[in-house]
Formats: C-alpha cells, sequence, structure tokens
C-alpha cells in the first residue's frame, strides 16, 4: 500500500557562485590573470578598465577608500541597470604592490625539436630496409620522453602484427633496437633500463683511458655494487687504488641517466616564470603585507549592455525582445557577481597574507628560516575568522617576494616540538639543523639515523630515530650508505 508523509530535512549545499568564489581564492597569479581574460572573453557585459580610463575613476577610489570597505553592494534588480547614475563598477584596493614592473615578466613560447622527430630524421638517413624501417620507427615511437624502452620486446611484436600488419619476432626486434635505434643520437637511447644506459654511453667513449675503461667494467660487472656504494668490493675486484676508483666514479659520473632530458616533449612549451602573488615590504620596523597589483585589476559593467537591455525592456510585447532582454540581464548580473567575487578574492588574501605576517613578522624582518614559528592552519583561520579549508585554498601554490627573497607560503607552516627547554620549536627549524648536521658530516663515514638522534639530543631536540628518517626522506636525504663518498 502506498502511504504519504512529511519529513523535514536540514541541509547545506554550496552555491554555483560560492564554488566559483572558492575556485578563485585558489588560482594563483598566473592562474587567475588567464581565468580572468577567459570570463572577460566569455562575458561581454564584463569590461576591463584601461590605465588611462582609470584615471576617470579617481574620486570613485576616494570614496570607496575613505568607507574603509573591501566590497561593493551589487544587490539590485533590473530596474538599477537602467537607472544607475554611478558610472560603473569596478574592483579596487589601495593594498597593493604598485610596481609591477618587476613582475612583468610575460610566458615565453620557446619552440625546439622532440626527441621523436630527432630520432627520425637520424632513422631515415641510415641504411635501412623499409620493413626494418618501419619497425625501427615503431620502437622510436615506444620511447618514453627520457629515452628508454619500457616496454618488452614480445608486447612489441604483438603490436606490430595487430596494428601495423607487420608479422617479425622477438630475435628481429631486439636486432634493430640494438643495431640500429641503439646507435642513433643520443647515446643511450633506447636503453631498457639504466645500467644499459650508462653502458651505451660509456662503449660510445672511444678511449684508451684507464679510468673510462674501469668505468666500462664497473657498470658492465659491478653495477649493483656500485649502486649500493660497496666501493670496498669493487677495490677489491680489481685490485685498484682509490684513487683509481674515484677517476672511473668521475667518468660515471658525468653520464647522463635520462638523455632525452634535453628535448622538448613537445614541440611548443611555454617557460613560465614564478609571479609573487603578495609582496612583503619592511618599512620603520613594520612588516607591510601587500597584494601583487595584478591580483587588483579594475572592471566594470558594460554601459552598453546596459543600454542595450533598457532599449530591449522597453518592447514587452515582442517576445524576441524578451528573451534577449532576459539573456543581457543574466550577462550583467553575473558581470556584477563576478565583480563582487574579485572583491571577495582580494579580501580574503590581504586577510590571510596579513594573519601570516603577524605570527611570523620576526622570520619576515630577519630572513632567518630559524626564527619560523610553529604555525598551522588553524592558528591563522582563528586569527581571520575563516574556515581552515579556506586558508588552505589561499596558500596553495602562491608566493611572496619578501626582502629575504621570494618564498612559497606554505614552507612557513610546521607542527611544533617541545625542546629539552620546555619551549616549543618549529620542526622545520629541526629539519634546518639535521640538513646542517649530514651536510657538515664526514662523508666516508655518514651518520646513521641512530646517530643523528644523539647529534641532535645534544642540540636539545629529544626525536625519534622513525622521526629523524622521515625528516630525512622529506628532505630527500638518503640513507647514510647512499651518502658514503670516497
Amino acid at each position: 500500500m502506498l502511504k504519504q508523509n512529511l519529513q523535514i530535512k536540514l541541509g547545506q549545499k554550496l552555491a554555483p557562485q560560492q564554488i566559483q568564489l572558492m575556485k578563485l581564492i585558489q588560482l594563483h597569479t598566473l592562474e587567475f590573470q588567464e581565468e580572468l581574460e577567459r570570463e572577460l572573453e566569455e562575458n561581454p557585459a564584463l569590461e576591463k578598465v584601461t590605465e588611462d580610463e582609470d584615471e576617470d575613476f579617481s574620486s570613485l577610489d576616494s570614496d570607496y577608500e575613505s568607507e574603509g570597505s573591501e566590497s561593493i553592494d551589487t544587490d539590485f534588480d533590473v530596474d538599477e541597470y537602467l537607472y544607475d547614475d554611478e558610472p560603473s563598477y569596478k574592483t579596487a584596493s589601495s593594498n597593493y604592490s604598485a610596481d609591477d614592473e618587476d613582475f612583468d615578466n610575460e610566458s615565453l613560447l620557446t619552440e625546439g625539436q622532440s626527441l621523436y622527430d630527432y630520432l627520425m630524421e637520424q632513422i631515415h638517413l641510415s641504411s635501412i630496409d623499409d620493413e626494418d624501417l618501419k619497425i625501427a620507427e615503431y620502437i622510436i615511437g615506444n620511447l618514453d620522453n627520457d629515452g628508454y624502452l619500457r616496454r618488452e620486446i614480445k608486447s612489441l611484436v604483438d603490436d606490430l602484427a595487430f596494428s601495423q600488419g607487420i608479422y617479425t619476432t622477438q630475435e628481429k626486434v631486439k636486432e634493430i633496437l640494438e643495431n640500429y635505434v641503439q646507435k642513433l643520437d643520443p647515446a643511450g637511447v633506447g636503453a631498457r633500463d639504466l645500467q644499459e644506459c650508462l653502458l651505451l654511453q660509456i662503449e660510445k667513449k672511444v678511449s684508451r683511458d684507464q679510468s673510462v675503461i674501469l668505468a666500462g667494467n664497473i657498470l658492465r660487472h659491478q653495477f649493483d655494487a656500485l649502486t649500493n656504494k660497496h666501493y670496498g668490493k669493487i677495490i677489491n675486484k680489481y685490485d685498484i687504488e682509490e684513487e683509481d676508483l674515484k677517476d672511473a666514479l668521475e667518468v660515471i659520473s658525468k653520464l647522463s641517466p635520462k638523455v632525452g632530458g634535453n628535448f622538448d616533449t613537445q614541440t611548443i612549451t611555454i617557460n613560465q616564470e614564478i609571479i609573487p602573488d603578495f609582496v612583503i615590504q619592511i618599512k620603520d620596523g613594520q612588516v607591510l603585507p601587500l597584494l601583487n597589483s595584478r591580483n587588483a585589476p579594475t572592471l566594470r559593467v558594460s554601459e552598453e549592455y546596459k543600454e542595450i537591455l533598457s532599449t530591449y525592456s522597453h518592447d514587452k510585447n515582442s517576445a524576441e525582445h524578451k528573451q534577449a532582454a532576459l539573456f543581457i540581464k543574466q550577462k550583467l548580473d553575473a558581470a556584477k557577481w563576478y565583480i563582487d567575487a574579485i572583491n571577495q578574492r582580494q579580501n580574503t588574501l590581504m586577510q590571510t597574507i596579513s594573519a601570516i605576517v603577524k605570527l611570523q613578522k620576526e622570520y619576515f624582518l630577519t630572513g632567518d628560516e630559524k626564527n619560523i614559528k610553529p604555525m598551522i592552519l588553524k592558528d591563522v583561520a582563528d586569527i581571520t575568522g575563516f574556515d581552515i579549508s579556506t586558508i588552505s585554498r589561499v596558500v596553495k601554490s602562491k608566493y611572496a617576494d619578501t626582502p629575504s627573497g621570494i618564498i612559497l607560503l606554505k614552507n612557513l607552516f610546521s607542527d611544533s616540538l617541545t625542546n629539552d627547554d620546555g619551549e616549543e620549536v618549529s620542526t622545520k627549524e629541526i629539519k634546518n639543523h639535521l640538513q646542517e648536521v649530514i651536510s657538515h658530516e664526514d662523508k666516508r663515514k655518514p651518520l646513521t639515523d641512530d646517530a643523528l638522534v644523539d647529534v641532535l639530543k645534544e642540540k636539545g631536540y629529544n626525536i625519534a630515530r622513525r622521526t629523524i628518517a622521515k625528516y630525512r626522506e622529506q628532505l630527500n636525504i638518503p640513507v647514510a650508505r647512499l651518502r658514503k663518498e670516497l
């Protein structure tokens, strides 16, 4: 039997505008510029005020700044579009850096030849049969960006049969790989693993130098001992002096593990420089946070679109005009909301960077990383009143130009540990000490994690061995055995 009943549910849903605002907050300067240009292109009702036009709105700026407000009232109906006496709506802020020249570095387009094209040119100039050429081309097409052949020969044979209609054997494919593809420049291309890549390079060094010969023998017969840095085993194996091994290791160190790394993976690549999202200035002992002015564009709603809407709205009998008026109103609504969203983005960014500066004032004044205080997202959220997720979006992938250099904001965040004096210290400070200790250790006898525990304990940091191992991995520092040098 069917029954009807009433249920009351309480739920939360993010409006599309809120979702878009969160996305805007997360964007760094370059991405924000791209998003802004896209919005200007898609919405003709939104206009960007040029520098010349911006002078006409100086009086509006002064009124806006005197009120001390960071937002613009955008809550109005269609009549306000038609009879609004204000000349425009725009974003404005006095807390951004006016010095744009330091950051006016446009993305550079550079053309370069890809590894695939370079190898194809060479293989077509070699004396090779037509069918073998097709196999060689297929092998080249299966190389990765580093120049390695990561696929099994058997898989290539199957693919040649099914996709190319070429029936061959594993021996034939291997022969073409070794006799043609691996003979191409750069040396090491077509290798199936690191050992083969280095061997292909050393074999092209036609030299009677004993260090080159020894390097080849080590790569060919003692590769495992080399990778594990069992230098004593290699010395005993070849009955050589330590200096001889040093010379051979120097030869090996000059070989490239990624021979395709010098080539563009695409014909056109985009090189983008880091554009700081914030500028930190020091004046009279005070730390002043500013927005990069690219984050504070001057926008307005199109007067032309307002006039068009006014024209269409007078004709209420035409269905086409009603539809056109509705479309224009939607564009105007979107433009008004977008301007408001930009203001909210600026306000959120400024409040967040101001809170970070307040918590890390000593670091910004001195530039010494040892003065970075323990700080987590919640600390900034408590000061600003924003949600932790909002703070996370703000600091993600954003940089600040400080007197001591450009820094990634998220690097200022760290947990805390208590030292022997009962003081809370940043884990970043401990990592700096750890890195410093390892950089000054005896490379012949590197410190183990247990030894590092004792050294840091002497400095007042009582840390477990597993914590040392975790910090070492975060700093991309290998274990003691792999740090050993002659």
